[in-house]
């Protein structure tokens, strides 16, 4: 069975750091794109970043200059460095995964962590 399991969300004051993690197990054969999305209170879940498995980046334009995201193939894992966050940047964040499994490719999520930051 394939899974996302997310870690390294909790509590941090604005300005401050942190770095979430996620990593896939499971019986797949590759993976494609991997990204993180989010979903603050009483808004809808976007997109905050997203790196191919060619290694191209793309990021939402509020999280631009503070956020970066980066991939360890060999680990089969997708990370988040949020550097200088700010109470907007607060909200529940998922990973999502497209990973080959019978020669296809399929969507995958995580179970999500939240962020909370503090002014």
């Amino acid at each position: 069975q394939v899974q996302l399991v997310e870690s390294g969300g909790g509590l941090v004051q604005a300005g401050g750091s942190l770095r979430l993690s996620c990593a896939a197990s499971g019986r797949f054969s590759s993976i494609n794109a991997m990204a993180w999305y989010r979903q603050g209170p009483g808004k809808q879940r976007e997109l905050v970043a997203v790196i191919t498995s060619g290694g191209s980046i793309n990021y939402a334009d509020s999280v631009l200059g503070r956020f970066t995201i980066s991939r360890d193939n060999a680990k089969n894992t997708v990370y988040l460095q949020m550097n200088s966050p700010k109470p907007e940047d607060t909200g529940v964040y998922y990973c999502n995964a497209h990973l080959v499994v019978g020669g296809i490719s399929w969507s995958y999520w995580g179970q999500g962590t939240q962020v909370t930051v503090s002014s």
